[in-house]
């Protein structure tokens, strides 16, 4: 049996007519820059999760860094995040001037542990930047609390986790700006790259939106100093219409990861944990074993993909050298990630699939 990964032609298939359609008529009207599918799309994110405000963007990582210049976060200026994630959540800092200041993380969600917060912020603390990876939120509840009572701004890295809840809410609706992306392989993916923020703050949004388009207030005339943020056209067509069948992927994502689970558990396996106030995207089903490498190699020789997410924490990434950080700082993390590995996980791994790589495993 070979297995995709990500399952991402399938999908595209499976509403290739309408998909097809919506990139036809953007081709026919060739307004590739902010037509009006850029804004249907807006609205039908702020319809989804329930934010005030949805503003598209052109990247995941591009939202990060729309979020913290909003925010008018400064060279020197430090924010809160964890060292276990993709660079784009630490490198957006370090790409403004500012810090990156790491707490480890809870070893059952892999999220940032709210308990080691407190300690590491100073005067030069702005805001928090939680990451809700895998696809399922941070403890909000205790975050939020500390952020509140030290006067910090929070920053949700939802980049994993669109469609996610948090005490009911959407993690779209959390912190002061959360932000996604619409990477292929996201949960809620486009053709290319592309992404979110939002916001219940309207002077926020507003000028999130002068941002990401040069900081223009209106054409040529510039307030701020801004970046080319803008999510293309084309794109956000794409992302419309995969997320009118959103809910019905997220319900069979989640229908995916509670078969893996039952056909895993009592094995000498870590599987994943979904705290009780949160339900998860499932951008990954990452499960820990002790022997990951020898265990890959078996799988690949059976035609199951893996992936480590990730294989280094950042304080360890030789980019982030000047931090001086060193092994032993963080050892949740660093043990993590030498354990980490996911599985395939998409709404459409089949019964016999599922059944296959847990016995393989």
């Amino acid at each position: 049996m070979k297995i995709d990964f990500a399952n991402l032609q399938y999908q595209y298939k499976l509403y290739k007519d309408e998909i097809d359609e919506a990139i036809h008529k953007v081709l026919d009207k060739s307004n590739y820059i902010m037509g009006e599918e850029v804004a249907q799309l807006e609205k039908n994110l702020e319809e989804f999760t329930g934010a005030k405000h949805a503003i598209t963007c052109s990247s995941g990582t591009d939202a990060l860094l729309l979020a913290m210049m909003a925010l008018d976060i400064k060279p020197d200026d430090e924010i809160i995040t964890t060292p276990f994630t993709f660079i784009a959540t630490a490198e957006t800092i370090a790409f403004l001037g500012a810090v990156p200041v790491f707490v480890d993380i809870d070893e059952k969600t892999y999220n940032i542990d709210p308990s080691k917060i407190e300690e590491k912020i100073t005067k030069k603390t702005k805001a928090i930047m939680p990451v809700s990876l895998y696809g399922q939120p941070a403890d909000m509840d205790a975050i939020q609390n500390i952020a509140d009572k030290h006067s910090l701004k929070v920053i949700i890295d939802g980049a994993q986790s669109f469609g996610s809840t948090y005490n009911d809410k959407t993690d779209s609706n959390l912190g002061d700006i959360s932000t996604t992306s619409f990477f292929p392989a996201k949960p809620l993916g486009c053709f290319g790259d592309g992404g979110a923020v939002f916001t219940n703050d309207d002077t926020l949004a507003e000028k999130m939106k002068s941002l990401r388009v040069h900081g223009q207030s209106k054409r040529y005339h510039h307030k701020y100093i801004g970046m080319g943020g803008r999510m293309d056209t084309l794109q956000c067509a794409i992302v419309d219409v995969k997320l009118k069948y959103y809910k019905k992927d997220l319900a069979l994502r989640q229908e995916v990861a509670t078969k893996y689970t039952k056909a895993l558990q009592g094995k000498a396996i870590v599987l994943p944990t979904i705290a009780k106030k949160a339900t998860s995207a499932w951008a990954q089903y990452s499960v820990r074993v002790k022997n990951r490498d020898e265990v890959q190699a078996k799988l690949k020789e059976q035609g199951i993909p893996t992936a480590v997410h990730y294989p280094m924490p950042l304080h360890l990434q030789e980019a982030f050298e000047y931090l001086n950080y060193k092994k032993g700082d963080f050892p949740i993390s660093e043990r993590v990630s030498e354990e980490i590995m996911s599985l395939p996980m998409n709404p459409y791994v089949r019964d016999d699939e599922i059944k296959y790589v847990s016995e393989i495993l």
